[in-house]
């Protein structure tokens, strides 16, 4: 049974202490230091994916669309990579939307700077923000600093600027069509956050989603972070699971280790317990006041790993709840509002079918449940959090308070029927990868 606002009152629930997070064994988190804005609280972020998201794949084709995400509860959309492309070495037809030939420019593709102005413009009318991606760990092959700043690029061992090489811990990776920045080189600092600083300024955007962040100095995020909040308080996302990068430098982090423990137990790879871990461990990792980014999609597990049906199944809303309901942000990725099926090509067009939009009421309904309840506030103006002590390994289930508010959530992690309590309440019935949430 999938249920989100039940007529019953407010279960009184046993917390259960074997499970429960933050117990007194739990190192203390140090402090995050940064101010954050106060709309990112209870909000809802959205990646859009610009060149698939309409038939013309145009800024101005996508504002048509604000209304609709706006009366879908998002509040912040994340735009990908607006810049130019390079041309030297590119993928595809169309290339990386990752390899940037100008920082300060709008790639022709989508539209002009006034386009960009006009989309941010309509989203602050409608009560949203938006915040860009930007790579600030590589640029394209044929971007200008090459030629006019060689000095600001890494080189190989022949001491040539060449493609970007890193080992991701399992394998060297070697992206083809972009150099890496060195951020040891007089100037570039400077240089990148002058170009961030164009946007907030010219485009009034309200932050940065930043690519592969933790391959570039923290020093550097925390000088950037420190420029541009002088300029207006900002929102900023790294693409990293790196907890030292949320002290005084980003907002929001990624979450790659719960995404993997999701699809292990959509899989039947994993269960409970690995969920539990998994949630215990980020907590204890990261700073207090930090939020985690919650998913089950983005453009790169989409493109590279499955569509939602591949990676999921049937317990793709199941998981679709966690990620509104467990401490931090939501995010839905273009395409999402569908039983997605498709993986969504990166390097060509590939506009995205809206078909059938069967997912939307579900986001719609979450969202107004996140905006509703001080409970789910990110960091720590959000609830207490803790596990409770269910009758059944395949239920997770989990209670949050604020004051007076309280929400509890119990979610089947698998594709049988259970029947579970909660403490003393009155058994209910979770049909498979069913959900249940009480919130008065």
């Amino acid at each position: 049974m999938k249920r989100l606002f039940p007529l019953l009152c407010c279960v009184v629930v046993a917390l259960g202490s074997s499970g429960a997070l933050g117990a007194a064994e739990t190192p203390a988190p140090q402090p995050t230091e940064i101010h954050h804005v106060p709309w990112s609280r209870n909000a809802v972020i959205y990646e859009v994916n610009l060149r698939q998201y309409t038939p013309e794949g145009t800024l101005l084709a996508f504002e048509k669309h604000l209304p609709e995400l706006k009366a879908m509860g998002v509040d912040i959309l994340w735009l990908m990579p607006l810049h130019p492309i390079g041309i030297q070495d590119r993928k595809g037809v169309l290339g990386s939307y990752y390899a940037v030939r100008d920082y300060e420019a709008v790639n022709p593709e989508f539209g002009t700077l006034d386009d960009v102005k006009a989309v941010v413009a309509h989203a602050h009318a409608l009560g949203m923000k938006v915040i860009i991606d930007w790579v600030a760990n590589h640029t394209a092959m044929d971007h200008p600093w090459i030629l006019t700043h060689p000095e600001w690029y890494q080189k190989d061992k022949q001491g040539e600027i060449s493609s970007y090489r890193y080992d991701n811990g399992t394998s060297i990776e070697e992206w083809s069509d972009v150099a890496g920045l060195d951020y040891r080189a007089p100037g570039l600092r400077a240089a990148m956050i002058s170009a961030m600083k164009f946007w907030v300024r010219e485009a009034d955007i309200d932050g940065f989603r930043c690519d592969v962040a933790m391959r570039v100095p923290t020093s550097f995020w925390e000088e950037a972070r420190a420029a541009l909040d002088r300029l207006k308080p900002v929102f900023m996302l790294a693409e990293a699971e790196k907890p030292e990068l949320e002290v005084r430098a980003f907002d929001m982090g990624y979450t790659w280790e719960l995404h993997k423990v999701l699809v292990a137990i959509a899989a039947g790879k994993a269960g409970r317990e690995d969920l539990v871990r998994r949630l215990e461990a980020d907590r204890a990792a990261f700073p207090v006041d930090s939020y985690p980014m919650l998913y089950t999609s983005n453009h790169d597990h989409n493109s590279w790993e499955g569509s939602d049906a591949e990676l999921y199944g049937p317990a793709h809303d199941a998981f679709t709840v966690l990620s509104f309901t467990l401490p931090g942000m939501p995010l839905v990725y273009s395409g999402q509002e569908m039983r997605n099926t498709h993986r969504i090509k990166f390097f060509k067009r590939d506009p995205i079918d809206w078909k059938a939009l069967d997912r939307v009421p579900l986001y719609t309904r979450l969202a107004a449940l996140k905006h509703a309840h001080p409970a789910l506030a990110a960091g720590t103006a959000g609830g207490s959090f803790e596990v409770l002590a269910v009758d059944d390994s395949k239920v997770f289930a989990f209670r949050r308070v604020k004051g007076r508010d309280g929400v509890t959530v119990a979610v089947n992690l698998s594709g049988e029927a259970r029947t579970v309590g909660l403490g003393g309440a009155k058994p209910k019935a979770l049909g498979a990868w069913g959900f249940w949430i009480d919130a008065p």
